[in-house]
């Protein structure tokens, strides 16, 4: 018996964020082990399912650099890597356009209906969702010691976003799963970091929350231990000190970005924990790191 009173608990402790998240828009960026791990796949479509019908509005934007590796590692093409960028001529874009706007987006849509949502899978090329430039990367010439510019090829940086398409789907019961492809002035397609192209989307639907899904807990302190929530104004001292470092550094950065174009709150959180978005949204405590503006 007492096992089903906690049960009740729980779903009590869950109300209050059900009553105020209740028609808001969350955005998810799905990456990581989530999108390997049969067990964890099935369990994050429930859990979008479960977000829907109470009464929230998820959009997924998910990424595939472990899938497009491997199909690249297939047709024998070597992939290069410039600062964690990987470097996309015409003929890997093709490959990338494949393997996210198709195999990725559809199992993951695929997996969301067969268990009883209503998913659309798009591509930032739909409705003109995502309009995009050519990224320009820079770093010192360790010779010269003077700027210089690197060419990653096709990837690209989100200039506009327009929710027109996801705003229709929302209110119409749907939920967008969207891949990180943009269009170019001149139709070109680009590749685009999936953790911007969320903060995006999030600040321009005026999110609620923006989640991304890795394979950390969240932000650490020098001694190991998980920060629970930083203020968007003590970023730049967390990274100047190195608490924030490496591959950290952009994922904070585009949680920052969001909250300044209005997000409420942005959170880090790991994916690898099963039911990781229901624990962090509709729990007191939470999971990982959440990113506002406390001052």
């Amino acid at each position: 018996m007492q096992d089903i009173i906690n049960k009740a608990d729980v779903l009590i402790e869950a109300l209050p964020y059900i009553q105020r998240f209740n028609n808001k828009t969350i955005v998810i960026k799905y990456g990581g082990n989530a999108m390997v791990e049969e067990e964890l796949k099935e369990g994050f479509a429930r859990d979008i399912i479960l977000l829907k019908l109470i009464g929230l509005n998820p959009v997924i934007v998910h990424g595939g650099g472990p899938q497009i590796g491997r199909v690249l590692e297939q047709m024998g093409r070597k992939t290069d890597f410039v600062q964690g960028m990987r470097v996309t001529d015409s003929e890997t874009m093709n490959v990338v356009e494949m393997v996210l706007g198709g195999k990725v987006n559809k199992e993951i849509v695929g997996n969301i209906n067969r268990l009883g949502g209503k998913a659309v899978g798009l591509s930032g090329k739909d409705g003109n969702l995502i309009t995009a430039r050519k990224l320009e990367m820079r770093r010192i010439n360790p010779d010269t010691l003077t700027p210089e510019i690197i060419d990653v090829g096709m990837v690209g940086e989100v200039e506009t976003i327009n929710p027109q398409v996801l705003v229709t789907l929302e209110n119409s019961s749907f939920i967008p799963v969207i891949a990180p492809v943009g269009v170019g002035a001149n139709g070109e397609t680009f590749n685009i970091n999936a953790d911007l192209v969320a903060g995006h989307i999030a600040g321009a639907l005026g999110a609620e929350k923006l989640i991304l899904l890795t394979d950390i807990e969240g932000v650490k302190d020098k001694n190991g231990q998980l920060i629970s929530t930083i203020d968007v104004g003590a970023v730049a001292a967390l990274i100047e000190d190195e608490t924030i470092s490496g591959g950290m550094i952009p994922k904070v950065n585009c949680c920052v970005a969001a909250v300044e174009a209005g997000v409420a709150k942005a959170h880090i959180i790991d994916g690898r924990m099963k039911h990781a978005c229901l624990l962090e949204i509709f729990t007191d405590s939470g999971i990982g790191t959440a990113v506002a503006r406390f001052k």
